[in-house]
């Protein structure tokens, strides 16, 4: 196993400073531990998955439960891969998979999520380019890390969690920041680090590491330099991230089937409609927009993204088998909680669940789009189609759009809030911002004396007090954060709760 003793290192080895104790005798396990007891790990119950549960008396997931299904999953794809003795000589060799590592790493990899699913992620990174200048914006990954490394307070100087080299490598699904030149040199850029379209210019679309935990990101790297190129996952990240892939798929659909948004009648019809006419379709130069085109489209991205697997033949067996397994035996029948429709629901997902872990396999081939553990053709196609589904169907619905804008509004609101809060009066803001500006202030001093080149020449207070606000924010919960609007726009005369603040 690559360097074992630099995957177990710690910040605090390095000092010899006592920590706080932990009952897990292993290193690995124990960071499991310090994840799964953290303040933040917590709040995940707080923060809407997708759909919020409120009003419909229906118990559905949230971060917390999502995460400890990527975990539930994740470990059962390690443990099956380590099973089988090629499987396992073959991650060895790209720097060794631990089943503790796996867990942790799936259970932490939500941490940074902000309030409202990814409409508050992509919110918050707006904010902070635009309105404080912040170069690395805001992304829900790079938050993640910057939780275990510097905002949690378990760690070295109450700074993270303070875990081993592999686990923090394994929460790098991305192991660049947005502006980093790793991505560049590679043959062709990986999966997430190209721009995002009609954003030239903002650097790379998904990234795991801001530029002020870049030295913490090398520094866990460091046992794999020289099993995997500076761009690719560790493989222990890649069974997360393939976990979190199936999790989504999966566990998403039995939310909006149960709370009665995903309709027969409609994804039946998009299916239905491209597997009558796919030929058709494919002949077409432009797509016209009539029942099926969406569908034809994804066919047509696939290609153009991820030619090293797309497979006409395997995206019309995988369009197939939705039809099947999730149109006419899951959503012909309305959910009406009665035994037989939790029964379906069950089937559905166990069904599934086993059928993509049982797709997973290890590769030693470098893939830019993909991690060296990953799903197998046919698999990989029907998690596209599933993630369609919940595309075309829930997210891009006009009333998802209404909710979605008046929480861009609530967020937009409660930063101006409490930016405005932290320059008229900063010794009466929270105390949990107050010490988060403390840290930004350092961390933007220490980063304009060692590496200058990654900051723009002026405005660091506004960014350091932009940072601070921004990692206020996306520590909340749903709830919080409209309770702390309300009680800052004077909508309340109940007092907050100050142990939030």
């Amino acid at each position: 196993m690559a360097g074992m003793q630099e995957r177990v290192s710690r910040r605090s080895d390095r000092t010899g400073r006592s920590m706080p104790g932990d009952l897990a005798t292993g290193p690995f396990r124990a960071d499991r531990d310090r994840i799964a007891a953290s303040a933040f790990f917590a709040r995940l119950g707080g923060v809407t998955q997708v759909v919020s549960p409120s009003g419909s008396g229906l118990l559905l997931h949230n971060r917390l439960t999502h995460s400890l299904k990527v975990a539930h999953v994740a470990r059962a794809i390690a443990e099956r891969l380590l099973a089988d003795p090629e499987q396992r000589a073959r991650l060895e060799r790209l720097g060794g998979c631990d089943l503790d590592v796996v867990e942790a790493a799936s259970l932490g990899h939500d941490l940074g999520h902000p309030p409202f699913g990814h409409l508050g992620e992509s919110v918050l990174d707006r904010i902070a380019r635009e309105r404080f200048g912040l170069p690395d914006g805001f992304e829900g990954n790079a938050q993640t890390y910057r939780v275990v490394t510097r905002i949690d307070v378990r760690g070295l100087d109450a700074e993270g969690l303070d875990l081993t080299a592999a686990v923090r490598a394994a929460l790098l699904k991305y192991p660049w920041t947005r502006h980093s030149p790793v991505p560049q040199r590679a043959t062709e850029l990986p999966r997430g680090a190209s721009e995002p379209e009609g954003a030239p210019g903002t650097g790379a679309a998904k990234f795991s590491c801001y530029s002020t935990e870049l030295e913490d990101m090398r520094d866990a790297r460091v046992p794999f330099d020289e099993r995997l190129p500076a761009w690719q996952q560790t493989v222990e990240a890649s069974i997360m991230d393939t976990a979190d892939d199936i999790a989504y798929a999966i566990h998403d659909l039995e939310d909006f089937h149960r709370v009665g948004i995903l309709q027969y009648t409609t994804v039946s019809h998009e299916l239905t409609e491209w597997l009558g006419h796919a030929l058709e379709f494919a002949a077409l130069d432009e797509v016209p927009d009539r029942p099926g085109a969406s569908l034809e489209r994804l066919r047509r991205r696939l290609h153009d993204k991820d030619g090293w697997i797309a497979s006409d033949e395997a995206f019309l067996d995988a369009v197939k088998k939705v039809r099947t397994d999730l149109v006419a035996n899951l959503l012909e029948v309305p959910f009406d909680r009665s035994k037989r429709a939790e029964q379906a629901v069950a089937r559905f997902s166990g069904d599934w669940t086993r059928r993509l872990v049982e797709g997973i396999q290890v590769t030693e081939k470098v893939e830019p789009r993909s991690g060296q553990v990953a799903l197998g053709q046919e698999q990989w196609h029907e998690v596209q189609v599933l993630k369609f589904v919940h595309r075309r169907f829930v997210l891009q619905r006009p009333d998802m759009a209404l909710q979605q804008r008046g929480q861009d509004r609530l967020i937009s609101n409660l930063v101006a809030a409490l930016d405005e809060w932290l320059v008229d009066s900063s010794e009466l803001a929270p105390h949990r911002l107050r010490d988060l500006y403390e840290l930004t202030t350092a961390e933007f001093e220490e980063l304009r004396n060692d590496h200058f080149d990654l900051l723009p020449g002026a405005g660091m207070e506004k960014m350091a007090r932009g940072r601070a606000v921004i990692d206020f924010v996306a520590s909340l919960t749903d709830d919080q954060a409209v309770s702390l609007l309300d009680s800052l726009s004077g909508r309340t005369t109940q007092p907050y709760n100050a142990l939030v603040l």
